[in-house]
């Protein structure tokens, strides 16, 4: 029997799933601009700062960046999975995947609040008109590592809390939606979970690793 098609523009599921496809392939291309663009200031004020940012760097937490790296690399996998159980038709396996990938999502992003909350404390998060306390040299420069540090991975973390609200919004309809869409928002969710994982595996080493 054919699968019906969530619109009329298309007359087969085929070509709405590779619709669904190639309209994440062009956010995904629009947003890995915008994360290289940044990615790109930084490296250059690295290469023209290089003392005060190997300095600021080393006030990263190492252990805390590195559990949110193992983390999300294994969401990657739940979300491979979910993807994996989607194809096979195995629904309730599909449904537990996705929310694993939703629940490392929220540990991810608990971790990284509570480096934050590190972070503040210290003095060392010049946004929201907190002071900034740096003793160690060049605290202009290291300002400004902070303040790239901070507007690159919150970017990443609002990308990680709209997947997650999307993974959300996939499971509450998930028994009311057609087998057809099911595999759509699958895959499309998918794409996007494993880029905004990507932009950590860059952002990761960049930050915490580099100076070590």
């Amino acid at each position: 029997m054919k699968s019906p098609t969530t619109s009329i523009a298309f007359d087969r599921p085929a070509r709405e799933t590779a619709a669904d496809s190639f309209a994440m392939w062009v956010f995904i291309g629009s947003e890995a601009m915008l994360f290289g663009a940044i990615l790109l200031v930084f490296m250059f004020a690295r290469l023209s700062y290089g003392d005060a940012f190997a300095g600021a760097a080393k006030h990263l937490s190492l252990p805390l960046g590195t559990a949110n790296t193992v983390v999300l690399i294994t969401s990657s996998f739940a979300m491979a999975l979910a993807h994996m159980y989607t194809a096979a038709r195995r629904w309730r396996a599909a449904g537990w995947a996705l929310a694993a990938t939703a629940l490392l999502g929220v540990v991810f992003l608990a971790i990284k609040a509570t480096e934050y909350a590190r972070e503040f404390g210290e003095g060392l998060a010049p946004v929201l008109g907190a002071p900034f306390i740096y003793k160690g040299p060049d605290p202009v420069h290291a300002e400004f590592f902070f303040g790239l540090y901070f507007a690159m991975t919150s970017l990443h973390a609002l990308h990680l809390i709209c997947g997650v609200i999307v993974i959300g919004g996939i499971l509450a309809l998930w028994p009311r939606t057609i087998e057809a869409s099911r595999f759509r928002r699958v895959q499309a969710i998918g794409l996007y979970w494993h880029f905004v994982d990507i932009v950590w595996v860059f952002l990761f080493p960049v930050l915490y690793l580099i100076n070590r």
